[in-house]
């Protein structure tokens, strides 16, 4: 009974001692496990006369049965202190302000194209848009493109089942939908989405144009080079050179394709330029009068002017991006530049 005494004492000690549960866990297995003390009391009963042997199970079991006790009040001690402990630490001043989440922001291509807008808005164009799902006949034939004219090779186009649907290769289908349906005077830009089979890092499949069309009485060429270089210079904010070089579009006649002096070395010639001082942004052209006579429009009263670009050039030009892929990838450390 004295060594139990001495033993309760002990165990009472180091429960007390325990600074956290796995501490606490040690003190059980070392005295209440398998091979604990306390059990090993229990174990040795049998060897215990009988007259003492049922006193002796009762004072253990007793001990045991209070020190159990013990070790649970302490380990819900030690959890309700290491709780708040946590909860001290976790604390929340209610009082600051609120962490701000990101904000985003429109795409650099959709900037360039409100950009552009703003632009053609504020000289008195109107915006007019179609459906990006056309026939061939608005597609080609209603822009001089028959079936037969080897211009239909420069379009790698999106086909849809059946064949007579297809995605449009160019916003000019919108130009002729207006014609047909308006009188002259027609300013008018149509912008939106366009897909051709191509993908490269100057190309995607999906990409986005401008395409301008002014019809009236007495518009001339000199007219589009006034329009082409007025709007190149307002873009680009700087007084850029610019040249017209004779082209071929089936609508148009007579063609060029404008060059603008490169914006990034000012026509000292860079890699950006091939070393040429020159960028190509744009075809423009006079209306053919075959357009405007399949448009219902008299020819011999009207002439008329038109132009297009690529959105993402400009887009490319404008912030400097010398890969078109970068533009698609999602990659918020990117975008978040135009912000």
């Amino acid at each position: 009974m004295q060594a139990l005494d001495e033993l309760i004492g002990h165990v009472e000690a180091a429960i007390a001692a325990a600074g956290d549960e796995r501490d606490l866990e040690q003190v059980r297995v070392a005295y209440f496990g398998k091979k604990g003390e306390v059990t090993a009391l229990l174990k040795g009963l049998g060897q215990l006369p009988d007259d003492q042997r049922r006193a002796a199970g009762q004072a253990i079991n007793q001990a045991r049965d209070r020190l159990q006790t013990q070790l649970e009040a302490r380990r819900l001690a030690l959890s309700a202190a290491q709780l708040d402990s946590r909860i001290a630490a976790e604390t929340i001043d209610v009082t600051l302000p609120g962490r701000r989440s990101g904000q985003g922001g429109l795409h650099p291509h959709t900037q360039t194209m409100q950009r552009i807008e703003t632009i053609f808005r504020n000289a008195g164009y109107g915006v007019a848009t179609g459906p990006e799902v056309e026939t061939e006949y608005y597609n080609f034939e209603a822009l001089n493109i028959p079936a037969h004219h080897p211009a239909r090779a420069m379009h790698d186009t999106f086909y849809l089942e059946g064949g007579e649907r297809l995605l449009r290769t160019h916003t000019s289908p919108v130009q002729a939908r207006v014609m047909e349906n308006s009188e002259p005077p027609i300013r008018i830009i149509c912008p939106g989405k366009v897909y051709r089979v191509d993908s490269d890092m100057t190309h995607t499949p999906m990409f986005h144009q401008v395409e301008g069309l002014v019809v009236d009485r007495d518009i001339s060429f000199s007219d589009l080079k006034g329009t082409v270089i007025d709007f190149l210079r307002v873009f680009f904010e700087a007084e850029l050179a610019v040249r017209f070089r004779p082209s071929y579009f089936p609508f148009t006649e007579p063609s060029a394709e404008v060059d603008v002096e490169c914006v990034h070395c000012r026509g000292e010639g860079c890699r950006v330029c091939s070393q040429s001082g020159w960028l190509e942004v744009m075809g423009c052209g006079m209306v053919h009068p075959r357009v405007l006579e399949m448009s219902g429009i008299d020819a011999e009263t009207y002439t008329g002017f038109a132009f297009g670009f690529g959105v993402d050039r400009l887009s490319m030009l404008y912030y400097s991006v010398d890969d078109l892929r970068l533009f698609y990838e999602n990659d918020l450390r990117f975008l978040a530049q135009f912000r």
